[in-house]
């Protein structure tokens, strides 16, 4: 009975050397410390429930940039929205996989942590739930949220960032999703020259500049307003239609003829760097957008209001264009983008 105590006695006594052997190491995961404008509209209520970390970050930006995640292995996040372009490119229309072709001009990705709506047509209210829609759809990069698992949980790399931002290695949808977007989270952009002359860091406006944003608070500000200058409205402005019968705009989302062709109003923040403009890409410079309005827009039964009130048009001179388009890369945040 004695020699049966002392073997269980070192039984005990090994396994619990080796349990403290193998304590699972603990890293810290701080908040990712934001610098955001008083001006700025508030946070997205989506964004208290998934605060940008170190380690979150770090994977949802390696996430970002991983072709793995499209079917072939060709195309990831940042395949299409390219950095230098304010993370978008310089289509007409998104190209996926096998050179498939969207029916939407790619949009640029920044301060999506104080936007309401997703997409062209807002039909993602939270970003957390937006990084799926490019994974499952055949024109992009036609692939599985389990298919993408089972090709990155075979990488140490990826099973070591997972446990330092979510605590354990197991990898889920939502893990995915949420790094993502907590990578998503952390590209404001707020110091533009514009930023600079408004908070008085001395920068001034040239004349053009200036006289252009006089253009702009007069002629622009209703629906490009706030400092994220879009009002994230949905507007029908009479651009040229799509051609393809699978566009609807917002009616899209919303079922509702009045919402046909309504599309949300596109932030003009570093808009010198988003060619082509347009929901497919319609203009290739910023004077042919100014031009087609000050020559009439299409007419439709929900045309928005500002336009029909001012017959289908905004009319401006050729200086006023000029010195808008100034004023509009005055808006260019050099900073952002490199």
């Amino acid at each position: 009975m004695k020699k049966l105590v002392q073997i269980l006695f070192f039984v005990f006594i090994f396994f619990s050397c080796d349990k403290e052997e193998y304590e699972p190491l603990v890293f810290e995961n701080p908040e990712i410390d934001l610098i955001i404008p008083d001006n700025f509209p508030d946070l997205n209520n989506s964004f208290y429930g998934n605060i940008p970390t170190k380690y979150g970050v770090e994977l949802g930006e390696k996430l970002f940039s991983e072709k793995r995640l499209s079917i072939d292995n060709t195309i990831s996040c940042a395949s299409c929205h390219i950095k230098t372009n304010v993370f978008s490119d310089h289509n007409k229309i998104a190209v996926g996989v096998e050179e498939r072709l969207g029916i939407r001009n790619v949009p640029p990705i920044q301060n999506l942590a104080f936007l309401q709506f997703y997409n062209w047509d807002g039909n993602k209210l939270q970003l957390e739930n937006q990084p799926l829609v490019p994974i499952i759809t055949f024109e992009e990069m036609d692939s599985s949220i389990l298919e993408v698992i089972g090709k990155i949980e075979t990488y140490e790399e990826y099973l070591d960032l997972f446990y330092k931002a979510f605590g354990d290695k197991e990898i889920t949808p939502d893990r995915i999703y949420k790094s993502i977007a907590q990578f998503e989270y952390t590209l404001i952009s707020a110091n533009s020259k514009y930023d600079k002359v408004m908070r008085n860091e001395g920068e001034v406006f040239t004349e053009n500049e200036a006289k252009g944003y006089q253009v702009f608070k007069d002629k622009c500000a209703t629906c490009h307003s706030t400092e994220l200058f879009t009002d994230q409205s949905f507007r029908n402005i009479g651009f040229p239609v799509n051609p393809s019968t699978d566009e609807a705009g917002r009616a899209r989302v919303t079922g509702l003829a009045e919402d046909a062709y309504r599309f949300r109003v596109p932030s003009l923040r570093n808009v010198e760097y988003t060619a082509p403009y347009g929901s497919f890409g319609q203009f290739a410079t910023l004077k042919e957008v100014l031009d087609y309005l000050d020559n009439g827009v299409l007419e439709s039964d929900n045309l928005d209001v500002i336009l029909k009130e001012n017959n289908n048009r905004i009319p401006l001179t050729e200086k006023e264009k000029e010195n808008l388009i100034f004023f509009l890369k005055a808006l260019s945040d050099n900073n952002f983008i490199n």
